[in-house]
């Protein structure tokens, strides 16, 4: 796996896209744990990861149009919250 530095976000930007990933990975584990015994909760947060799955794609996506970012077949782009760089993962 190579991994380099394509760019930067402003620290609101960063703020955003931290948001979502934390709401992503509680709803995650919260998934770990509900049943579908509780049908109405359930739903709910199938519905939110829907969501918020789509927020967090739609984040990346907006910024790669933005900054132009370099991409690869078959990589992603990760980003350190404390220095707001964004990094291609290259398989």
């Amino acid at each position: 796996m190579n991994k380099k530095i394509v760019g930067n976000v402003s620290v609101e930007e960063r703020d955003e896209i931290k948001r979502l990933f934390e709401r992503r990975n509680g709803l995650n584990e919260l998934a770990r744990i509900l049943t579908a015994d509780n049908s109405e909760l359930y739903e709910k947060l199938v519905k939110d990861m829907g969501e918020t799955g789509a927020k967090f794609q739609d984040w990346w996506e907006r910024m790669a149009r933005k900054y132009q970012w370099e991409t690869v077949e078959n990589g992603n782009w990760e980003i350190n919250f404390d220095s707001c760089d964004i990094f291609l993962v290259e398989p």
